[in-house]
């Protein structure tokens, strides 16, 4: 399947429905032996915030991994409306503590897809890695290890890699979860920031404080799409939000 890629935006279907930055259709994903998603049909609003929600094995972070193409969609549709390519932030706990890489060295690697893995970077790269990290208030740790990071100054300094992709799409694959209020704070105010700048943020989360925030939500059960729209729409009483409980 082909992930279209198009610099136009669709016209909203009527003058209050927002633009959509992606859209897909009957979208089905997976691994060998084992799909997860099945006959996905929605879309993303742009210039806004949407979370991804759902209990665990609902396939979350499957979904955003399609959306960021490091996971091919098995059948289906997916459309992206525009020409850049995502920046994906995984979950802080897929990056290994036993890279020896500094948190400055972390930052630049979001600079590898514009300037390639072995070429130098430029003043504008160095420019943008370092707006990055102080947007995070992290340009004090940049000579540190990031295995030597508490949780929070880790995520910041994930997603401010993420920053430096200069991409207009930022996906997070629970940017918040297990950390202190004050880094929570920083972090969503940071995401906050990016939407008003003209980023449109899609992230997986577990925390309903956070979704009811966003602006959209997708309601993931078992693979399937059981709800989407607003918050307070979607994230009812009866919705099936809650973790699965070990057997």
């Amino acid at each position: 399947m082909k992930i279209m890629f198009n610099k136009h935006r669709l016209s909203p279907a009527a003058p209050q429905a927002p633009a959509a930055r992606i859209l897909f259709t009957d979208l089905c994903a997976g691994y060998p032996g084992r799909p997860v998603l099945h006959e996905l049909s929605g879309s993303i609003p742009a210039l806004a915030t949407t979370a991804l929600v759902g209990p665990n094995g609902s396939g979350k972070s499957t979904l955003l991994g399609v959306l960021a193409g490091v996971i091919d969609p098995t059948s289906g549709h997916l459309r992206h409306e525009s020409t850049r390519p995502p920046a994906f932030v995984p979950q802080r706990g897929a990056v290994g503590d036993a890279l020896p890489l500094t948190v400055r060295q972390t930052v630049e690697m979001g600079r590898w897809g514009e300037r390639g893995l072995w070429r130098r970077l430029t003043r504008r790269d160095l420019t943008t890695v370092d707006t990055a990290l102080d947007r995070l208030g992290i340009r004090d740790l940049a000579a540190r290890q990031l295995g030597e990071l508490s949780g929070g100054q880790r995520q910041r300094a994930l997603i401010a890699q993420g920053l430096a992709q200069e991409s207009d799409l930022l996906l997070l694959d629970e940017p918040t979860t297990g950390l202190d209020p004050e880094a929570r704070d920083r972090i969503t105010a940071v995401l906050a920031e990016l939407v008003a700048d003209g980023v449109t943020i899609v992230h997986a989360t577990h925390d309903l404080e956070a979704a009811r925030a966003a602006d959209a939500c997708l309601l993931l059960h078992d693979g399937h799409l059981t709800g989407q729209g607003r918050p307070e729409d979607v994230l009812t009483e009866s919705a099936p939000i809650r973790r699965r409980q070990p057997a």
